[in-house]
């Protein structure tokens, strides 16, 4: 309680509040724009938080989260293309209401829906993540290196159709964190004579590098999207017999998007697919549905909106980044000497606490800003496209270079989009190499620290009880995906 209450005096007596509000603002902007996922919004504001303080800074990234999360339904239903992937299940029934003419009642349904997904999300957050972490002074260095194994395992389920691909994306994220300093010599590995490269690669370029740089190598290169007109600009909000009715498809995308955001590699775009379907089966309108049903814009959207917050639960109390925009979060506690996992709520409590705190106000947030931020994304939305892709490249650039003063960095993170390029050109997926770059250290320096406390036992690794359960839980993660991909393949023949 006394954490919570010094938490409570932080928010009111640091920036906390206008970062929440300006990362929100920002995370509707960047989901606004068809194409650019709250992962990278997140990453194009990541180097910017540098300078900030640590509750600030990752405030502002998760507000930035969710408000990406939201800001995606915006193109979606005014101009048929979805900003984020999340946001394409609220494609159909969201455009066809806005082609008989109630494009404000939708957009005004996905904000609603969107704000109360984001509350039940919040209190799976606080309920669950405190209770994980109650096991914080029990991990050893054997229980780290079986946690860093058990977040790796989570490559099989994030390869998509193929282990292969996973394995490989896993094993490059794994190499490049040894570049730098050995963790138990002291020696120099793989550096190459530069002392740029001594403390090793940041995990911020490589994630600027493969969501941003990457992917704006790829955009750059597609067809523009439509134009909104300003006249859809105007949100109305549900009517009391609207609210009634959009109930149900709410709870139902509220539950699925808490259990599927807490999954690794569930995600916005999973669980809302799901939200939608579950909805459709339980309507009592099921004829509605694809000619423009109000529940078949609230189901989606409170599914995408609670996985922005439930997603948050294993990065904070295991480490483990469930999403790519976790992912990037996690990067932003590295980066400012916060390492997620069981000690973090020992060690950085008060963090904790004003995170929870930031993003309640995060989700209030969304829904006075995505009120009033609606005609300046239609104004954004109808710029030319070599006009906006020029300003995000030199935001990357201007950002990179701001968080260290160096231009090497940015010549790495130049480099790791040209890497993000070729990975989404022989469909390799990103978060098992990021995962290899985040957990790499973890994995390596408690598994020596381990062997150096034992003298070499390797049934050390098995003789603690949080240890050996974790690595079972690896191993059956590990089989559970490989059952998987055998029956898809067998379904497939």
């Amino acid at each position: 309680m006394g954490d919570l209450l010094a938490a409570l005096g932080a928010l009111l007596t640091t920036p906390v509040i206008p970062a929440a509000f300006a990362g929100v603002a920002w995370g509707i902007l960047g989901g606004a724009l068809p194409g650019i996922s709250p992962s990278i919004t997140m990453a194009l504001l990541l180097p910017f938080t540098y300078s900030m303080a640590p509750t600030t800074a990752v405030v502002m990234l998760a507000s930035t989260y969710i408000g990406a999360e939201y800001g995606g339904s915006i193109p979606a239903i005014l101009i048929r293309t979805p900003g984020t992937n999340a946001a394409a299940a609220t494609v159909a029934d969201g455009y066809m209401m806005k082609l008989q003419g109630k494009a404000g009642e939708a957009l005004g349904i996905s904000l609603y829906s969107g704000f109360v997904g984001g509350l039940f999300g919040m209190l799976v957050l606080v309920g669950l993540t405190e209770r994980l972490s109650s096991v914080a002074l029990a991990f050893t260095p054997p229980a780290y290196f079986a946690l860093g194994v058990l977040g790796l395992s989570v490559i099989a389920t994030l390869g998509g159709d193929s282990l292969i691909t996973g394995l490989i994306a896993g094993l490059l994220g794994l190499m490049i964190s040894t570049i730098g300093t050995d963790p138990v010599t002291g020696l120099n590995r793989f550096t190459f004579d530069s002392p740029e490269l001594l403390s090793g690669i940041p995990p911020l370029l490589v994630m600027v590098g493969l969501y941003a740089v990457g992917d704006l190598f790829v955009k750059t290169g597609e067809p523009d999207w439509a134009k909104a007109t300003r006249e859809d600009a105007r949100i109305k909000f549900p009517s009391p017999a609207l609210w009634k009715r959009i109930a149900r498809p709410q709870i139902i995308g509220s539950l699925l998007g808490a259990f599927e955001g807490m999954m690794p590699g569930g995600g916005g775009a999973v669980s809302s697919f799901l939200a939608y379907n579950e909805a459709r089966r339980w309507s009592r309108h099921k004829e509605e549905f694809g000619h423009g049903s109000p529940e078949g814009i609230a189901a989606p959207e409170a599914a995408n909106n609670t996985v922005a917050c439930t997603a948050l639960v294993p990065m904070l109390s295991l480490g483990i980044p469930s999403s790519n925009s976790s992912a990037v979060l996690l990067g932003g506690f590295l980066m400012h000497g916060l390492i997620p996992g069981p000690l973090l709520f020992v060690s950085h409590a008060d963090v904790v606490h004003g995170l929870y705190l930031g993003m309640f106000v995060g989700n209030v947030a969304m829904l006075i800003i995505g009120y009033l931020i609606m005609g300046p994304c239609i104004w954004l939305v109808s710029r030319p496209k070599p006009y906006l892709m020029a300003f995000i490249y030199a935001l990357v650039v201007s950002g990179v270079y701001a968080f260290q003063a160096s231009l090497f960095n940015v010549g790495i993170a130049l480099a790791f989009g040209v890497v993000g390029y070729a990975l989404r050109y022989f469909k390799v997926p990103f978060l098992p190499m990021v995962l290899g770059v985040v957990l790499g250290f973890m994995v390596e320096s408690n598994y020596r620290r381990a062997l150096v406390l034992s003298n070499g036992d390797l049934t050390t690794f098995i003789r603690s009880p949080i240890s050996a359960g974790l690595l079972a839980a690896a191993i059956i993660v590990l089989a559970g995906s490989l059952m998987r991909q055998a029956r898809s393949r067998a379904h497939a023949r």
